[in-house]
């Protein structure tokens, strides 16, 4: 009978954990929500609307968006492995 241990390799970690992937999860909602503010009619040429100047879409949902990006970001580079070594020493 052949040891099936003798012939596979030393399992290496995964290089994201699960707080990565919840974290990334978080930051793809948090881009959404900041696009979704952004959303809204539009002026035509009969008629113009006010609206596309307002804070929401021009200054609340791209910093949101913004933010979700710099989380997606941090949530692919940071080791939780590292940080919870930090922790306990």
């Amino acid at each position: 009978m052949i040891d099936n241990q003798e012939n596979q390799s030393p399992k290496t970690p995964m290089p994201l954990q699960r707080a990565n992937f919840i974290a990334m999860a978080v930051a793809g909602v948090l881009i959404v929500v900041g696009f979704l503010l952004m959303l809204g009619g539009s002026s035509t040429a009969e008629e113009f609307n006010p609206d596309i100047f307002s804070a929401r879409r021009i200054v609340v949902g791209p910093i949101i968006a913004f933010i979700g990006f710099v989380v997606m970001a941090a949530a692919i580079i940071i080791d939780p492995q590292r940080l919870n070594k930090k922790r306990k020493a």
